[in-house]
């Protein structure tokens, strides 16, 4: 899969040092991955929580940090939606939220 703007991960990692290595880690896992639905990506990232067809919550960094990404299965895309604290993430609506 493709990620769209990766450069809102690396951005984040610059601000947070420590999400650096596990947001490499999740933009490794999703570029090699061939997902054609949810199903796919709770396969190939078992703890992610799939919050409807298109949206996923990931823990970063032993869930100090939470990320929801948007997939595009047709067009083999992602868009990271949001990066933020546990705290952060409490605030915002997981099927809404566009901050990235």
């Amino acid at each position: 899969m493709r990620l769209i703007a990766r450069n809102v991960l690396l951005a984040y990692a610059r601000a947070h040092p420590e999400t650096a290595v596990p947001l490499e880690r999740w933009y490794r896992l999703v570029k090699a991955a061939n997902c054609a639905s949810m199903d796919d990506i709770r396969q190939v990232a078992p703890t992610a929580k799939v919050v409807n067809r298109e949206r996923a919550r990931f823990e970063v960094a032993g869930g100090n940090y939470r990320m929801i990404a948007a997939f595009d299965f047709r067009r083999q895309i992602v868009f990271v939606k949001f990066i933020g604290t546990h705290a952060e993430y409490d605030a915002v609506d997981a099927l809404t939220v566009a901050q990235c």
